[in-house]
């Protein structure tokens, strides 16, 4: 127990037990649950307390409906690539080019998963159907949804990263697990006037919420991370 009077370990099991969890159980969630998770993610800090998050549940039928239009519309690109330029992310959230050590930890991690799901680098209908299940929200019951302002500066990603994973930490803390996903970004032309966002706002990214289906092999992936002495300089 620290000084404050929590207890450490609870506080780090929350953060270390967190993963983007890709396959979820049928359990529904309820909206007294999703409720007190948003309340409490939104003691995020935030520069002069703009608090400039946005957010839209997708449950049941309006989630069923989202899924059905955007997975049309992945199947549509991968059918006719020229369709490509109709879907583009508003920021970008990778860089343009890619760089070591960057593009080897994003390697490591995409052929990591790949290999345990038994897709091969030429399996493409495979590869296809596995960056599907992004679109199905990996099957979790729950779909958010996050916008920002666009008059807003660059700085308001910076309290958006600090929200959202205040989300996924008091998700773990209630025995739920969450998936953040940048992949939905392309398709925010879609998304946006689905769940009635104005024409002022931008998809941040989409996250699936719910419990973990703990007997699909795809939930034992765990992504590694680099020492501390990797990252950090000491100066004295």
């Amino acid at each position: 127990m620290t000084p404050s009077g929590l207890d450490a370990a609870l506080v780090d099991a929350a953060i270390s037990s967190r993963m983007s969890a890709r396959a979820f159980t049928q359990a529904p969630v309820s909206r007294q649950t999703l409720t007190a998770l948003l309340q409490v993610a939104s003691r995020a800090p935030s520069g002069t307390n703009t608090q400039p998050w946005r957010v839209y549940v997708l449950q049941g039928e309006s989630r069923a409906a989202l899924v059905e239009k955007v997975c049309a519309a992945h199947d549509a690109v991968r059918a006719n690539p020229v369709l490509a330029h109709e879907y583009r992310e508003e920021y970008d959230y990778y860089p343009e080019k890619w760089v070591s050590p960057y593009i080897d930890r994003r390697r490591e991690n995409g052929w990591g998963l790949y290999n345990l799901l038994g897709i091969g680098k030429g399996d493409k209908d495979k590869m296809h159907l596995q960056h599907q299940r992004n679109y199905r929200f990996f099957d979790a019951p729950v779909g958010l949804m996050f916008t920002l302002d666009r008059v807003m500066g660059r700085g308001s990603l910076l309290d958006y990263g600090m929200f959202l994973q205040n989300i996924m930490v008091a998700a773990r803390s209630r025995g739920l697990h969450t998936c953040p996903q940048a992949a939905w970004n392309g398709f925010a032309k879609i998304i946006l006037p689905h769940i009635g966002a104005g024409a002022d706002e931008m998809l941040v990214c989409g996250m699936a919420l719910g419990y973990a289906d703990e007997d699909d092999v795809v939930n034992t992936f765990r992504t590694p991370r680099v020492p501390v002495a990797e990252f950090t300089h000491w100066l004295t």
